[in-house]
Parts: structure tokens; sequence; C-alpha cells
């Protein structure tokens, strides 16, 4: 009868394991950043959802603050009439503790952390909530009926809290309601603390920039910008 000797089997057994060490860190790699980019889409939607059910009970963002004057008002009073709409697993109110938003961010291409220092996502005037799917979200009044909501899609305490990578920002005001603009070709796909990051996976369906160490060349030499390759492959 035929069959395969020890030898010859281990020797296949190898071969499938140098193939497998090869690959799988690629495929892991691919899987990962297309889970960020469904998670960022699908909190984008539900953001935007919400809050055109909130503006349809409570009018245009301008009159919800009609009563309020202070920033912790607007910030509590935004997020309390979002969230009606959503599903929290837990209201943090304004805590700075850590326990509900992060208290330090990256850059997704650098290894070093700051404290606080990008913006003022965990002020102590930020109303902060944490979704059920685990989404943490603070929001901050900017001014002139503008404001900032951050949103780390892996929690408080997990991920690399890095812009870009699972921690994010959009815009919010009278006119565009939520948004996450674009930019031209002087700006990179993703810089740091801003929501070109949110636009360019809304636009282009990738986080390429994360196989990225500048936030724009990628591996292959490619250059990544608005108006040019917008895929690493």
């Amino acid at each position: 009868t035929l069959a395969f000797t020890l030898a010859e089997t281990l020797i296949v057994m190898g071969i499938i394991g140098v193939v497998a060490a090869l690959t799988l860190p690629n495929l892991n790699s691919s899987t990962g950043e297309k889970e960020k980019v469904a998670k960022v889409k699908k909190i984008y939607s539900n953001l935007q959802d919400a809050f055109g059910r909130a503006e349809a009970v409570y009018g245009p963002l301008d009159e919800w603050f009609k009563n309020d004057s202070s920033n912790t008002d607007y910030s509590k009073r935004f997020m309390t009439r979002l969230t009606e709409f959503m599903k929290v697993s837990k209201d943090c109110g304004f805590d700075v503790s850590g326990k509900c938003f992060t208290t330090k961010d990256k850059v997704f291409y650098d290894s070093s952390y700051s404290e606080n220092l990008q913006y003022g996502y965990n002020r102590s005037d930020n109303y902060k909530v944490i979704l059920v799917d685990g989404t943490e979200m603070s929001v901050e009044y900017f001014g002139t009926k503008m404001l900032l909501l951050f949103f780390d899609i892996d929690g408080p305490n997990k991920g690399a809290s890095a812009w870009g990578n699972d921690l994010f920002l959009v815009g919010i005001n009278n006119d565009d309601g939520i948004f996450a603009y674009s930019e031209d070709d002087t700006i990179k796909p993703c810089f740091s603390d801003d929501d070109k990051c949110v636009a360019w996976i809304l636009n282009f369906d990738n986080a390429d920039y994360l196989k990225t160490k500048d936030g724009k060349t990628c591996p292959n030499g490619k250059i990544l910008s608005w108006g040019g390759n917008t895929s690493c492959n």
C-alpha cells in the first residue's frame, strides 16, 4: 500500500507551518483594520441617526440650549438628548478618573503618549457615556453652538488610545449636524487629533494610513493623499 513516511509527513507539516507564519500576521492585520473601519462607520451612522431623531423631537440644535449658560450645561444637554436614542450601558457624567474615557492618547504612528494635550476630551466639563457595544463618548462645547464629540471604539481601558486607530473625533453644529470633513493634499490622510481620520474611512472605506509610519507613506512606496492614492494596495 502507498503511504507517507514519518519524515515526509514532518516535512509537509513544516512547510505548512512556515506558510502559516508568513501569512497569518498579514491576515490578522487586515482583519483588524476592517473591523476598525466597520466600527467607525457603524458609530458614525448611529450618531447621525440619533442626532436626527433628537432634532425631530427637540428642534434644531441651536434651540436646545436656550436655558443653558455654561459649558457643562451645553455638554450635558447635548449628550443627554443624543443618548435618548442610543443604547447606553453607563452614564459617566463629568467623571475625569479615566474609568469612562481615556486620560492619555498618542498619534497612531508614534509610540509616545501625551496626557490630555491633544484636545480636551477628558475635561471636567465634558459629559461622558459608555455605549452597550463598549464605545466611550465624550462631548465638549467648543463655542458658538459648536461641539466636538470624541469616541473610542475600544472603551476606556482597551486598545492603543491612538488617534485614527481607536480614538476618533467628529464635529457637531447647527448647519451640518454630525460631520467629518476631508482635506486637500497638503494634509495627511489621518493627521493626529481631528475629524479627518473619520472622513478618510467614510470616503475610502479603509484605514490604510495605519499601514504607514508617517501617516501617508505606504510600505510599497505609495503616498496616500485625498486626491491621489487612497489605498496602499
